[in-house]
């Protein structure tokens, strides 16, 4: 890792992250000496038979039991998204690059992985997650203090945002999420910036943009959740269409036009990765989405089955568009069409039927074929991945037609089509404050880190291939 004049700059953000990290420290044990003395007269009266783990008017939050069905769906769930990163994100983009970078990009994926861990024991979940102001969660679950209450005895403290579940569950649930929201982004900078940079701008997005964001539209006060009695703007997204697909398409559009457009560009290398790395993306949706209703019910099924049928709808639309505009349909093309279909189902999966399932997938293989092609065309950035193209367009579609197609019976919201045309107004609100924010602050990051490290490889390395430069492996 190289950097930049001035040399210092990255013993200052060493000192930095030393001085936050010892900060966090502190808070943590003073918080956890005083929860250990109040929890002390609690423990002695404990019920011998904890109730169980309930949500409802009157929940049971703490020293409860958690639903072994809803965990043991919950556990598959994670399992299901986190595949959605790896493996299946880094061979959907690996296949997609010319062959001198796929190392460079299925490393980012990993990497990222396991960077966004780091920074979600240390923080992020605490931020994103937990009860503080409608802009920012709280600290108390920093470095996860708190989180069990007793395992040997099989009682804890559920998160109130899912109160059938252990919150170990459903923060690991949450933070494949946050995993793979910044690993989108990478679609929009591949074959040009620094691994180095990359990590620098990935964990500092990851905290001061998703992890806000994330609390604005999901957590317990902010000010966009639709279950926050309070909210200014309630914004109905089940499963990341603002906090996720918006959120990373717009920054990687920030990113690639930093960058500027690669030197020479070529077709994708190996369409077989792509084909594999869209099919796991497509099964591990149905964690991402069906589990976003923290529990094993029937929202949980219906969002299973909308989001299996937009996809479908998208990707056969994607490939009939194609078909007509360049006379054959190919493999990247219905694969892409598919992912347009899973990212606009999302914010909607679990407020819409099949009938709005269809509209939406028929929407999204029209309007991101367009925004991959038409739009990236007439301005002229180099999305090299296409990110901006379907996730930012396909989950401003999906954001929309949530607002449109809501049906009160299977959400408890209703949407235009059911009379109330307010949450479509909703819904732009939402869309554009997260993508004016998004934009701004991810645009500051780029530029700080520019300023001291450099984003951009140079061209030698860039002609030579960021495999042998970057990683000293190729791909044979």
């Amino acid at each position: 890792m190289t950097f930049k004049k001035p040399t210092g700059a990255g013993l200052v953000a060493l000192a930095l992250g030393a001085l936050f990290a010892l900060f966090l420290s502190l808070s943590v044990i003073d918080h956890a000496y005083a929860e250990e003395a109040a929890a002390a007269p609690a423990a002695a009266a404990a019920p011998a038979s904890p109730p169980a783990c309930v949500g409802g008017t009157t929940p049971v939050l703490e020293n409860c039991t958690p639903n072994s069905g809803d965990t043991a769906w919950m556990l598959t769930s994670m399992a299901l998204v986190l595949m959605m990163t790896v493996p299946g994100l880094g061979l959907f983009y690996g296949g997609m690059v010319r062959k001198k970078n796929v190392g460079d990009t299925v490393m980012t994926s990993f990497a990222i992985t396991c960077l966004i861990s780091i920074l979600w024991l240390i923080c992020t979940y605490s931020l994103a997650f937990r009860a503080g102001t409608p802009f920012i969660g709280g600290l108390d679950r920093a470095f996860l203090q708190g989180i069990v209450s007793d395992i040997s005895k099989g009682i804890g403290n559920p998160n109130p945002l899912a109160p059938t579940i252990p919150e170990t569950v459903y923060l690991c649930f949450q933070l494949t999420f946050a995993i793979i929201t910044p690993a989108l982004i990478a679609g929009a900078f591949a074959e040009r910036m620094k691994f180095s940079a990359m990590l620098w701008f990935i964990g500092l997005w990851a905290i001061f943009v998703y992890s806000p964001i994330a609390h604005w539209v999901w957590g317990p006060d902010g000010f966009l959740s639709s279950g926050n009695a309070d909210a200014w703007v309630k914004v109905l997204d089940f499963a990341g269409g603002t906090v996720v697909h918006i959120n990373s398409g717009v920054a990687g559009l920030m990113a690639c036009l930093v960058l500027g457009k690669r030197k020479d560009t070529g077709p994708a290398h190996n369409m077989v990765l792509t084909f594999i790395g869209a099919s796991l993306l497509w099964v591990g949706w149905f964690g991402f989405n069906a589990g976003s209703a923290v529990s094993a019910g029937m929202q949980a099924g219906m969002a299973m089955t909308v989001t299996h049928m937009a996809t479908a709808a998208a990707a056969f639309t994607w490939m009939l568009v194609e078909w007509m505009m360049r006379g054959k349909p190919t493999v990247v093309g219905i694969c892409t069409g598919a992912v347009a279909g899973l990212v606009a189902i999302t914010p909607a999966s679990g407020f819409v039927g099949p009938l709005g399932s269809l509209c939406i997938g028929i929407a999204a293989g029209v309007l991101c074929y367009w925004g991959c092609t038409g739009l990236k065309h007439m301005l002229g950035y180099d999305d090299a991945l296409d990110a901006f193209g379907v996730h930012a367009v396909g989950g401003i579609v999906g954001a929309l037609l949530t607002g449109v197609f809501a049906v009160e019976q299977y959400g408890g919201t209703a949407g235009l089509i059911e009379g109330n045309a307010m949450q479509v107004v909703n819904q732009i609100e939402g869309i554009v404050i997260v993508f004016v924010y998004d934009a701004i602050v991810s645009l500051i990051i780029l530029k700080i880190i520019d300023i001291f490290i450099g984003l951009r490889v140079s061209d030698e390395v860039e002609r030579e291939g960021l495999d042998l430069a970057l990683h000293g492996e190729t791909v044979h």
